[in-house]
């Protein structure tokens, strides 16, 4: 089992401060809102007979230390073990467990918005205020990747199966990149794939993972190589794509003519022959009211 980092005393230290002055779990605080999101994303809240229970973090043994932080953050009694086991990618996998049991705290998250049980169609965004950022990072740690691609282009992506959280980041980054996502399950295993790339990866990245910001060491240092990435010159642009809207969809079908709708909607006349093509033939749907 790796060993505590050297300065884990002085931070237990400030936790101990930073709890008795904001209250456990309140997610305006950075380090609770990135927690809770990531205990959405890779916690398991579980209930036993009466009031008995606990919450279980089992991730690869080399993070560790984001077990040790979520211990110092939470003034209640909690453990973190180590296991091996065979899965489906290793022969030997060695992972660290934290386990909290208090009643109390496991009340307090499942009020935020963590379910006992399967939750991961269930997840979504606390209600009220919360650090934004913060949370999105924790998803993203315990759930995403942030890299390079095959192709060397940098990269941030999300896999969830909560449709809340998948609308809340396109949300999100897409005020912060201006890079616009539709989120679609895929076909084989129902789950979304939210994938931003370049530029928009570099903004993200940098935005998610500031200086001195809670995560877990090694997606912290993705990020921050992200920024090495520049455009090659004779790289094309492509701006993301304008997709069309039901009030859009209405005005063409109305028109019926692609010059026309070109003019009123500020789109090239191939633009409108192609969506007003597709409309007719059912490669799209028609808006509600068609």
């Amino acid at each position: 089992m790796a060993e505590r980092e050297p300065n884990a005393r002085l931070r237990a230290a400030d936790d101990t401060s930073r709890i008795a002055t904001t209250g456990f779990m309140n997610l305006e605080d950075p380090d609770y809102a990135y927690m809770f999101g990531f205990l959405q994303a890779d916690g398991h809240l579980a209930k036993g007979p009466g009031q008995k229970g606990r919450l279980t973090v089992e991730i690869s043994a080399r993070d560790i230390e984001i077990l040790h932080a979520f211990q110092c953050l939470t003034p209640y009694n909690s453990s973190i073990t180590g296991r091996t086991r065979s899965t489906n990618f290793a022969a030997s996998h060695q992972s660290a467990i934290w386990s909290l049991y208090a009643l109390e705290a496991r009340t307090k998250l499942n009020e935020l918005g963590l379910p006992y049980g399967r939750k991961s169609t269930e997840i979504r965004p606390p209600r009220g205020e919360f650090s934004r950022r913060d949370y999105l990072r924790g998803v993203i740690d315990a759930d995403g990747s942030v890299g390079f691609t095959g192709q060397g282009f940098p990269f941030v992506s999300l896999t969830t199966a909560s449709t809340a959280v998948a609308t809340y980041l396109c949300f999100y980054a897409r005020q912060v990149t201006g890079a616009a996502r539709t989120i679609k399950r895929n076909l084989r295993d129902g789950i979304y794939n939210i994938l931003y790339t370049k530029e928009a990866a570099q903004a993200l990245a940098a935005h998610l993972y500031y200086p001195g910001c809670l995560s877990l060491d090694r997606k912290r240092t993705a990020a921050v190589s992200l920024g090495t990435w520049s455009r090659p010159i004779d790289m094309r642009f492509a701006p993301d794509r304008r997709r069309w809207t039901e009030s859009e969809d209405r005005l063409l079908l109305a028109l019926n003519n692609d010059a026309a709708a070109a003019k009123e909607l500020g789109r090239t006349e191939k633009s409108c022959y192609i969506r007003l093509w597709r409309l007719r033939t059912g490669k799209s749907p028609l808006p509600a009211d068609a």
